[in-house]
């Protein structure tokens, strides 16, 4: 049973990837909080990635990475304070749990690494300049570690657009913003949780063994189809 390590896995996409993966692999969570369930293939720490030590973990088959963070404020507005809380949140974490836990991914037959970025990184969005630079750091990562890790560690990044998860509840505030928001998307629809869990555990597979160094736009064709 492959050894998944799910970084944020008590709400949103993380939770939903959690759900996808506890009855088929080894799933260690770490969060502040707790999942709302308990499972014999589930292992929680409660913990801060940015601060705290990480347990000893014998193997690591799989990263995925899901602390994020949504700062919209215009650019005035924003302290130098935001820009590194967010740049913390999204790119050091992962560069933490990832220098941590190199040498068990090393150990692993197919290790691979998931990442997330964000449509504000190519789409260009107002008020999205903290967030968008952390997730541009966060591209960056992914292409560079996918090259370094090569051949052993894929490592891959989603790059979804707004998502209904309790980190979008500020956005997703009343009826007519979300009308709105459908309709901005060329498919008429943002993502639901279990849209980027499913890709996640696809790039975590077997499957999706040629795949490295990607950024893969889950957008519902926002950044790439124009109507």
């Amino acid at each position: 049973m492959r050894h998944i390590l799910i970084i944020g896995g008590s709400k949103g996409i993380g939770k939903a990837t959690l759900n996808l993966m506890i009855s088929s692999h080894k799933v260690t969570n770490f969060s502040r909080t707790a999942p709302a369930f308990t499972h014999a293939n589930l292992t929680h720490h409660g913990l801060d990635v940015l601060e705290d030590q990480f347990p000893s973990l014998d193997t690591v088959d799989g990263i995925i990475y899901c602390p994020g963070s949504i700062n919209l404020k215009p650019m005035n507005r924003l302290s130098m304070e935001d820009f590194k809380s967010d740049f913390d949140i999204n790119v050091l974490g992962a560069v933490r749990v990832i220098q941590h836990y190199l040498p068990q991914l090393k150990q692993s037959s197919s290790p691979s690494v998931v990442l997330f970025s964000t449509v504000a990184v190519k789409l260009g969005m107002p008020f999205h300049a903290s967030i968008a630079v952390a997730k541009a750091g966060v591209e960056g990562l992914t292409k560079t570690l996918a090259a370094e890790f090569a051949p052993l560690i894929r490592v891959n990044a989603i790059a979804p657009t707004v998502t209904n998860t309790d980190l979008a509840a500020g956005i997703l505030r009343n009826d007519r913003i979300i009308e709105s928001i459908n309709e901005r998307h060329p498919l008429k629809h943002f993502l639901n949780p279990d849209d980027a869990a499913h890709l996640a555990v696809y790039l975590l597979g077997e499957q999706s063994r040629s795949m490295t160094g990607q950024v893969i736009q889950l957008d519902s064709g926002i950044v790439s189809v124009k109507l």
